[in-house]
C-alpha cells in the first residue's frame, strides 16, 4: 500500500470547511502532522472536498516543508498518528531533508490539432502531394492514398508533439531540479508534467513558463498550476496495520 505523507505543524482553519484542525507531533519533535477530527468514513474527491484539502496544504506550504498525504486518508485514532510518525521516521527524516525548500509546479500542454495540422503541410512536400491529388481526384485508387496520407499525417503530427515537449522541457530544465512526465489526458494534450524547483527560483520559473507558452502562442494552450507540495516526488511505503484509509461502509 503506498500512501503519501504530510508532514507539517500549525495551519490556519480552512474557510472551505469548519473541522478544526490541530499539529500532531512527532515524539522527537521535528515533525508533526497536520490533522483533523472526522469521522472514519470514505470521502468522496469532490471539487469541493478537494479544494478543502489542497486549500490546508498551500496554507501549511507558506512556511513549512510540507510532504503531501494522498487525499481521503484517514488514520483511526491520534495512536495511530503518533505510531505512524515514529514507524516512518527514517523515511520522512530523510524526504524531509531532500525537500526542504523545494516545491511543485504542474505544466498541462494542449495543442490545437489543426494549426499544427496546416504547420505540417507546410513542411512535409509528400503530405501536400497527396492532398493535392487525391483532391483533383488524379489518382486511379484514393482510398490507398487516403490511408498513406493518413499515416504520413500521423506520424508528422507525432514529431510535432515531441519536438514541442523537447522544447519545454530544454527550456524550462535549468530552473528544474526534477521532473516527471505523466501520462498525457486525451488527444489534445501532448505534455502532463511535474517539476521540481526550488522555492527561491520560483518567480524565475515563472517567467520561463510565461517565456514558452508566448513563443507557441496560437499553437499550444498552457495549463499551469502551483506551487504545490512535492505530490509527484514524494512516495513512502507504510506498512500499518491500524492505521490507513478508512474501509468502505
Amino acid at each position: 500500500m503506498h500512501h503519501r505523507v504530510r508532514v507539517a505543524a500549525h495551519v490556519r482553519p480552512s474557510r472551505h470547511r469548519r473541522a478544526r484542525r490541530r499539529g500532531v507531533h512527532h515524539p522527537l519533535r521535528w515533525s508533526a502532522a497536520v490533522v483533523s477530527d472526522t469521522p472514519v468514513v470514505v470521502y468522496d474527491p469532490t471539487r469541493e472536498n478537494a479544494l478543502a484539502h489542497e486549500r490546508v496544504n498551500e496554507a501549511v506550504l507558506r512556511e513549512f516543508t510540507v510532504i503531501p498525504m494522498s487525499f481521503g486518508t484517514v488514520f483511526r485514532t491520534e495512536g495511530d498518528v503518533v505510531e505512524f510518525l515514529k514507524d516512518t521516521a527514517d523515511a520522512l527524516r530523510d524526504v524531509l531533508a531532500k525537500m526542504q525548500g523545494k516545491i511543485e509546479f504542474g505544466l498541462k500542454v494542449n495543442w490545437e490539432p489543426k494549426t499544427v495540422l496546416r504547420e505540417a503541410e507546410a513542411e512535409h512536400e509528400e503530405i501536400r502531394r497527396l492532398m493535392e491529388e487525391i483532391q483533383s481526384n488524379r489518382l486511379a485508387s484514393t482510398y490507398f492514398a487516403r490511408v498513406q496520407l493518413g499515416r504520413l499525417i500521423e506520424r508528422a503530427m507525432s514529431e510535432k508533439a515531441d519536438s514541442y515537449v523537447r522544447a519545454i522541457y530544454d527550456h524550462l530544465r535549468d530552473c528544474a531540479i526534477a521532473s516527471r512526465h505523466n501520462k498525457p489526458i486525451g488527444d489534445k494534450m501532448i505534455l502532463n508534467a511535474a517539476f521540481l524547483v526550488e522555492s527561491a527560483r520560483a518567480e524565475e520559473f515563472d517567467r520561463k513558463v510565461s517565456e514558452i507558452a508566448r513563443r507557441f502562442a496560437g499553437k499550444l494552450r498552457f495549463h499551469y498550476t502551483g506551487p504545490w507540495p512535492p505530490y509527484n516526488f514524494v512516495n513512502i511505503r507504510l506498512k500499518l496495520e491500524r492505521a490507513g484509509s478508512a474501509p468502505p461502509g
